[in-house]
C-alpha cells in the first residue's frame, strides 16, 4: 500500500539534505539545483508529491500566471531602478540595514534631514560612511537604488 500525501510529506521533514536530493532526484528525474537549500528542497518536494498525486496547476492558472509574467520586467530578466534622495523620504520613514551582525536604524526627518545614533545628517552616503568606514552610494547601501542592469 502507497503511503498517504501527508505521510510521504512528513517524511520529507526527518531527511538530511542528502536525502532530499535524493528525493528531488527520484521525483523530477534530475539532479535538485545546487544553489538549493534544504528549505528549499523540502517545500518543492512537498509540492512535487502534491502535485503528483493530484495533478499540478489547472491550464487556466497556467495562462494566468504566463500572462503575469510577460507584463514583469523581473520575470523578463531585467531589472529596475529606483532613484530616490533621502529628500524623497517621507518623515519618520525607518531605514534598516544589518551590517556585520548589528542592526542600523536610519530614521528620516521633517527638514528632509536624517536621524542615525542621535545625530543629524544630511546624506544617507554620510551615515553608509559612518556605518561601513569607507566611501560607497548610501541609498545602494540601504537598498533604495539597485544595480543598473548590464
Amino acid at each position: 500500500m502507497e503511503p498517504t500525501v501527508l505521510k510521504q510529506v512528513a517524511s520529507l521533514k526527518r531527511m538530511d539534505t542528502t536525502a532530499l536530493r535524493l528525493q528531488w532526484l527520484a521525483l523530477f528525474g534530475r539532479e535538485a539545483p545546487a544553489s538549493y537549500k534544504p528549505e528549499q528542497l523540502l517545500r518543492r518536494l512537498a509540492w512535487r508529491i502534491q502535485e503528483l498525486r493530484y495533478g499540478g496547476l489547472s491550464e487556466a492558472a497556467r495562462r494566468r500566471l504566463q500572462e503575469i509574467a510577460d507584463r514583469d520586467a523581473l520575470a523578463r530578466g531585467e531589472r529596475r531602478t529606483v532613484k530616490r534622495k533621502s529628500g524623497d523620504l517621507s518623515p519618520g520613514t525607518r531605514l534598516v540595514r544589518h551590517w556585520h551582525g548589528i542592526e542600523h536604524i536610519v530614521t528620516a526627518t521633517a527638514d528632509g534631514g536624517l536621524e542615525y545614533q542621535g545625530k543629524r545628517y544630511r546624506t544617507l552616503t554620510a551615515v553608509a560612511m559612518v556605518i561601513s568606514g569607507q566611501h560607497c552610494s548610501g541609498p545602494r547601501f540601504f537598498g533604495l537604488v539597485g544595480k543598473e542592469a548590464s
